[in-house]
């Protein structure tokens, strides 16, 4: 097949088709063109050589040209595309390192073999920019909601024709009770969009919190115009919602906007979502006011938050137990999900007893370590005292404020915590060094004895050793396990230790064995900062 007059144009016509029929730039089809007559070109003229083809985007004609470039006489290894300046004379005047000297050479008469191949080429090219055409399409949907029509079942997994692709909807991403045939019209939320060798995939899911959220955006004018927004979501996919809803204007009422009038709002929401009951409350800044109403319907008598760690305990009245977790425990899961807590109920009766207990135990602690009377020792309890650190390095002023202590009183108290917590520290220090402790870690600032300890009964006896410790291990933490949070309980954590604390002292061990470099540290905080406050 030659490249005659009577089929230049045809190249353009195929080309625009091509391009039309495939939903692509037509110049990205001349390009494949041309690149596949060039492989053709160089089966005929023989690979070494640099044949490039140009096709006229006017008339079609297609230039097949070959280029020799100019390189230094000692570095020569083409001859068939490459010349030395003394060479090139022939052809430039003055011939530069770098030049290109371009002749023409006559058109190629396409055998079989050759035309299957620029075939192939085509074929792969217009595939490739296909390809990329449809993961710029859906890149920018990725958090949207898509319609698309059901094609087929595979293992499980939902096939969906999106129009100008297809989509993967996983048995996993399903609500449970949910099943479809080819040709059913389905609606789903566009969770990842990846580009992969067989091509982009277009992951879709209905069961992602977000699905809910975008759903009510459809059906809420004041969310999609900004009026509302949506702080947080939980679900438990095809069973119960919760979602947290606040109005930036003061005449609209967020729930009673999303529920809509006579519920058709949210209705709208449930039918999509095969019935799920979804509750709509009310967002607030205040983390113990938000749980309260997260947990409805269930009435809270107490809440009781522990930032540090990240808890929060929730006392209910002794009936309302069962409905403040739930069915299996659906209710407070939830809750925990939407406040990102990890919450902990009791009844009133059970906080009373726990009360009671602590305060027993703490006055026993002062009873035996200072040597009080059952009377003296409830007062300190009573006063807020919770261990002997706390009477041993109080100021003097706070002991004698409690009604009936006088400052001789007072010192002598501090007097005996004193004595009582060095003598431990002793026996603490002592135990360490039997269990093989070494000075390095002993000397360790920002170690207490008791620490140094229990460093040691957990095989952590040099400053190498608690180096290589990470926060987590020291401080504790908590590990999120198929949706589940674990806890991680920390070497150091009963001493109420901190991440950050774990994280300073861990990196201050580093810097004093010369593993981490001062300097660097400070060019990476730095950097960090800069990016905080660039986001």
């Amino acid at each position: 097949m030659a490249i005659t007059s009577a089929n230049q144009l045809e190249l353009l016509q195929t080309a625009e088709a091509v391009a039309r029929e495939k939903m692509i730039d037509p110049e990205l089809v001349v390009q494949a063109m041309e690149e596949s007559l060039a492989r053709a070109a160089k089966s005929r003229y023989g690979a070494e050589m640099d044949i490039r083809v140009s096709i006229d985007r006017k008339t079609g004609r297609a230039t097949f040209t070959r280029v020799r470039t100019v390189v230094e006489d000692d570095a020569v290894e083409n001859y068939q595309a490459e010349l030395t300046a003394a060479q090139a004379k022939q052809y430039l005047a003055d011939p530069q390192i770098g030049d290109e000297i371009v002749d023409e050479v006559p058109p190629v008469d396409l055998g079989r073999i050759a035309a299957q191949s620029a075939k192939q080429v085509i074929l792969q090219k217009v595939r490739e920019a296909e390809r990329d055409r449809q993961f710029e399409e859906f890149k920018d949907r990725k958090g949207t909601i898509i319609n698309g029509v059901v094609k087929r079942e595979e293992y499980g997994n939902i096939i969906v024709d999106i129009g100008r692709g297809e989509a993967i909807l996983r048995r996993n991403e399903k609500i449970g009770r949910e099943s479809y045939r080819p040709n059913d019209r389905i609606r789903c939320y566009i969770k990842d969009v990846r580009r992969e060798p067989r091509g982009p995939q277009v992951f879709l899911s209905r069961t992602d919190p977000q699905f809910m959220a975008e759903l009510f955006k459809m059906e809420v004018p004041e969310i999609y115009d900004g009026i509302i927004e949506i702080k947080a979501v939980a679900r438990d996919p095809g069973s119960r919602a919760k979602i947290g809803v606040i109005s930036y204007d003061n005449s609209i009422d967020p729930v009673g906007a999303c529920v809509g009038m006579r519920g058709s709002r949210v209705q709208a929401v449930v039918n999509e979502l095969q019935g799920e009951k979804i509750d709509i409350i009310p967002w607030n800044e205040d983390q113990a006011t938000f749980l309260v109403n997260a947990l409805q319907p269930a009435e809270v008598a107490k809440v009781v938050i522990d930032e540090e760690a990240g808890k929060i305990e929730v006392v209910v009245p002794d009936e309302q137990l069962s409905l403040a977790i739930g069915r299996r425990g659906q209710n407070v899961r939830l809750a925990s999900q939407l406040t990102g807590l990890d919450i902990d109920i009791l009844t009133e009766e059970e906080e009373s007893q726990r009360r009671q207990a602590e305060f027993a135990e703490r006055t026993k602690l002062f009873m035996d370590a200072l040597d009080l009377d059952e009377f003296f020792a409830q007062l300190l309890v009573s006063e807020g005292f919770t261990n002997l650190e706390e009477v041993a390095y109080v100021d003097l002023d706070e002991l004698l404020s409690i009604e009936g202590v006088d400052e001789a009183t007072a010192e002598e108290l501090q007097a005996r915590a004193r004595d009582v917590i060095e003598e431990q520290n002793r026996k603490a220090l002592e135990h360490a060094r039997e269990l093989g402790v070494e000075d390095s870690l002993v000397g360790f600032e920002g170690l207490t004895p008791q620490m140094i300890e229990a460093l040691a009964m957990d095989d952590v006896k040099t400053l190498e050793d608690f180096a290589t410790c990470a926060d987590w291990e020291l401080a504790g933490g908590w590990t999120t396990v198929n949706g589940e949070r674990v806890k991680d309980e920390g070497i150091l954590e009963k001493f109420e230790m901190s991440l950050e604390e774990a994280q300073h002292l861990v990196m201050t061990a580093r810097i004093q064995l010369g593993w981490v470099d001062p300097a660097e540290l400070e060019v990476a905080e730095e950097t960090e900062t800069d990016e905080e406050a660039e986001a």
